[in-house]
């Protein structure tokens, strides 16, 4: 059975890695493709490409409710394969999209269809013993960590070439996926801990009201809110940041996307399995939390394009504080709904994901815009920072109240 468990962890680490490496690919490239069917520049770009991901999340906050109760009705194997097809039909499209409408449609259609890491995040919670919660869930990190050490980098080589070639790469990926998780990947639910399908449940609304059942997870809800709008300096306007106030080219842009990979792959495979059990859940938030907040100040005063670099080390070392979050979280809901909790979670997510770039891309480009103000592309990192301390604050306060 440890054998068994242990393949399975395997298997889905494997399937979220190249899943995570097709979304990189195409990062790089990305404010070219907008700006060439644009006709505009880099702060106009950022604009449209802060809707891009708006349009996406929306309809992850609006299906991901829906995608986790389907997993807990009929596995987590056929949702999970369903998505990766969708990736990959999704990116065939955007690689020949002729205007940014087209963007915005296969936007739509991913987000319907993109609940790979809310089914694997429960394919995880279900071979996982309580205590090794925690450090299972770092394996999605690590994934995520690798997959943008490998993704970003071969998107900035191949973006050199062309801007859309990425998104064919990524196609390719994506299907190849779909096929190793249809021969290889393993049902990670039995049917005695399936529940009926709810429509009541399998909806935004519902899903939120359920987490209202476990009062540490409705008391993480703020804290997660904050960290997930805060994560949207970094993910909406790094590229479009270091473009414009460092000049960097596609592939500089890869590699230090590769670097964030290396650095996240190397805490989350690693480093969390010593701090974690040392210094325990709660205190691995408290740090995590902090050490994000300093590396979001960090970035928005760099004023050279190695401190960029430098400074990722601090930022890289708060990812302690998300493998705890879930480890406690998750230890307070019963086996058959661990879809349902990581549904609603990623709902969650989602609607900072539609609210997170709006406000980070607005403010990337009122500051630098041509009639500005105040010239200063780091303000959403200073906005990053400020919300990344006021999770730290509601985190202390939530687990201080309730005794985890």
């Amino acid at each position: 059975m440890a054998e068994n468990k242990k393949a399975a962890l395997g298997f889905i680490f494997v399937t979220l890695f190249l899943d995570v490496m097709g979304l990189g690919i195409i990062i790089p490239v990305f404010p070219k493709l907008i700006s060439q069917l644009i006709h505009g520049d880099l702060s106009t770009a950022s604009l449209w490409g802060s809707w891009l991901v708006a349009a996406f999340a929306g309809m992850q906050f609006l299906f991901s409710p829906i995608m986790g109760g389907l997993s807990d009705r009929y596995g987590r194997r056929p949702v999970l394969l369903l998505s990766l097809l969708g990736f990959g039909l999704d990116y065939i499209v955007m690689a020949f999209a002729p205007t940014i409408w087209w963007l915005f449609a296969t936007r739509i259609f991913a987000g319907i269809m993109g609940a790979s890491f809310t089914t694997g995040t429960a394919y995880i919670a279900d071979i996982s013993t309580p205590e090794k919660r925690a450090q299972n869930f770092g394996m999605i990190g690590v994934a995520f960590g690798l997959g943008f050490m490998v993704g970003p980098a071969v998107g900035g080589i191949l973006g050199k070439i062309s801007p859309r070639l990425p998104f064919i790469v990524a196609a390719c990926v994506s299907l190849l996926n779909t096929l190793y998780g249809y021969f290889i990947l393993p049902e990670s639910l039995p049917k005695e801990n399936r529940r009926k399908f709810d429509w009541k449940r399998a909806n935004p609304i519902g899903s939120l009201k359920q987490l209202g059942k476990y009062p540490v997870v409705l008391g993480m809800v703020v804290s997660i809110l904050c960290i997930y709008m805060a994560a949207h300096a970094v993910q909406s306007t790094w590229t479009y940041y270091t473009m414009l106030k460092f000049n960097w080219s596609e592939d500089t842009v890869g590699y230090s996307l590769a670097f964030v990979g290396l650095l996240v792959g190397a805490v989350q495979g690693g480093l969390i399995r010593v701090v974690i059990p040392k210094i325990g859940q709660k205190r691995s938030i408290y740090v995590g939390l902090f050490l994000y907040t300093v590396g979001m100040i960090l970035f928005g005063f760099a004023s050279q394009s190695w401190m960029m670099f430098a400074f990722l080390v601090p930022y890289a070392l708060g990812g302690v504080a998300g493998p705890a979050l879930q480890g406690i979280m998750s230890a307070q809901v019963p086996p058959n709904a661990q879809g349902e909790l990581q549904g609603g979670l990623t709902g969650l997510v989602s609607l900072t994901s539609f609210f997170g770039p709006l406000l980070m891309g607005n403010l990337f480009h009122f500051f630098t815009k041509k009639d500005a103000p105040i010239y200063f592309p780091g303000a959403p990192f200073i906005m990053g920072a400020i919300l990344c301390l006021a999770s730290l604050l509601f985190a202390m306060r939530s687990l201080a109240k309730h005794s985890v």
